[in-house]
């Protein structure tokens, strides 16, 4: 009547990526977007300005 066997090495390290999963997933939630978004975000409003200023008319 043995109980199962645990490698601590093991069991220490998958303890350790889920604390960093869920510290990952509340920063996520706290700053919201990827970087990959915030470009995207960023490009398009650089565009709009553009397309705006594109269509000033000169007086």
């Amino acid at each position: 009547m043995s109980g199962k066997i645990v490698n601590l090495r093991q069991a220490r390290k998958r303890k350790t990526r889920e604390k960093n999963a869920k510290t990952g997933d509340m920063n996520a939630a706290r700053f919201g977007e990827s970087k990959h978004e915030r470009e995207i975000r960023t490009k398009q409003a650089e565009k709009a300005t553009r397309d705006l200023d594109g269509h000033e008319r000169d007086i």
